[in-house]
């Protein structure tokens, strides 16, 4: 593909980096979101999001002509989908109908010889279905699923799997698994990576495609799982979970990663629920990995009820009203400001439910707390330190070090005096 003119639609935190990096690659970019705000804040060279490096590269992208941000597609040689695919509701049933959606927006524009990439982490299955979402709309052209090799349109699936925090240079280095629908669309989307990607492009099919996605993260699921189950039944017997963790991986083949406040973010908290809504009966192991790290905020939260308890028997006069609980860390890792599906944000709004007293959010990493834990106070390090009876680490941010906090021996969640 000689200097196409691409199309990204979903400017969050995988559309813009990756449409900043085709941009910086002086490829003609159009970035689509429904989100006007967004639209408006990219035209003017800035982003709405927190990711190192992203800025600069969005700045540099809209002022020498090769961004644009508009709220409606509009023709172009490529199409890539980095939309959300959350869940219908509280059975994980999987929601794709913001896939669903980018689809009947880019149809009308969509002609022969056209890519169409889905890069949103997706069940089993489901390019195939944004294939044949096209196809409805678009009788007048042929698809793979139909036309195969001679299909009019090439479909083809790319996950992402880059580390918030460090997107910019793991779009650039890590190898991505392409899943054509044929082979011809495998070729397709190989070319057009390629033009910014120094790793391998390591070709597949679709549906493969889709479960190597949910398989690394499903993997990584299960391991902190592990390490969850283990924190609890160290608490209960008296062990430094930690101290256990960093022996055991002095094992050559042992590698047990970190407990935490539960298991956060887009990516590992929703897709092993992706493979158990495929194969609820064969899936396990990583369902049962999944109630784990989903239970860990309860248990948080008796800890927290626990030390309220304590610190009442040792200050008589006080009520749990007197009480001030502050909770360090709102993201769902560490130094960055991506609060989706984090632990740490249900133990607050559970706390702020539960608890009569003040309760205090630190995240140097926003300026406002969501609407659901509206009623917590953002405060600074400083202001908690004073204030704050009972201290909570759920985020091992890099603003919270030893010297700034307090109270080593309350609640440390993440490991922050273990470091």
């Amino acid at each position: 593909m000689t200097s196409p003119t691409i199309s990204v639609i979903g400017l969050g935190y995988i559309g813009l980096p990756t449409a900043a990096m085709f941009a910086s690659r002086k490829v003609k970019v159009i970035g689509v979101d429904v989100n006007a705000q967004t639209v408006e804040t990219i035209n003017r060279g800035e982003i709405h999001i927190v990711e190192p490096d992203l800025d600069i590269a969005v700045h540099s992208a809209v002022t020498e002509g090769f961004l644009r941000a508009t709220a409606k597609p509009e023709p172009a040689d490529a199409f890539l989908i980095a939309v959300p695919t959350p869940f219908k509701g509280d059975d994980h049933t999987p929601d794709l109908s913001y896939i669903q959606a980018a689809a009947r927006a880019i149809a009308p524009v969509l002609s022969k010889g056209n890519l169409v990439v889905l890069e949103s982490t997706s069940p089993v299955g489901a390019t195939e279905q944004l294939a044949a979402w096209l196809a409805e709309a678009r009788p007048d052209l042929t698809f793979p699923q139909a036309a195969g090799e001679n299909s009019d349109i090439r479909v083809a699936h790319c996950p992402e799997r880059v580390l918030p925090g460090k997107v910019m240079q793991e779009l650039i280095h890590n190898d991505r698994v392409i899943g054509g629908m044929t082979d011809k669309c495998s070729d397709a989307a190989v070319a057009l990576y390629k033009t910014f990607v120094d790793g391998e492009c390591v070709i597949t099919n679709a549906r493969t495609a889709e479960m190597a996605k949910l398989t690394e993260n499903s993997f990584r699921d299960v391991n902190i799982a592990f390490a969850n189950e283990l924190s609890i039944i160290c608490d209960k017997l008296h062990i430094d979970v930690w101290e256990l963790i960093r022996l055991a991986n002095r094992h050559p083949r042992v590698n047990i990663l970190q407990p935490g406040p539960g298991v956060g973010g887009h990516c590992i908290a929703v897709d092993p629920w992706f493979i158990v809504s495929k194969t609820p009966e064969e899936a396990r192991l990583i369902r049962t990995a999944r109630e784990v790290n989903d239970a860990k905020p309860r248990w948080v939260l008796n800890k927290v009820k626990d030390a309220v308890a304590q610190h009442l028997a040792a200050n008589p006069e006080q009520t749990a009203a007197d009480v001030t609980i502050a909770c360090y860390g709102l993201a769902f890792k560490p130094d960055i400001d991506d609060l989706r599906e984090s632990p740490s944000v249900e133990i607050v709004k559970q706390l702020t439910e539960i608890h009569s007293g003040p309760v205090l959010a630190i995240e140097p990493n926003i300026e406002r707390l969501s609407p659901e834990i509206a009623k917590a106070h953002l405060v600074d390090i400083g202001d908690a330190k004073v204030s704050a009876d009972i201290h909570l680490y759920l985020v091992r941010h890099r603003n919270f070090t030893t010297d700034h906090l307090s109270r080593p021996q309350e609640l440390d969640i993440c490991g922050l005096y273990r470091s």
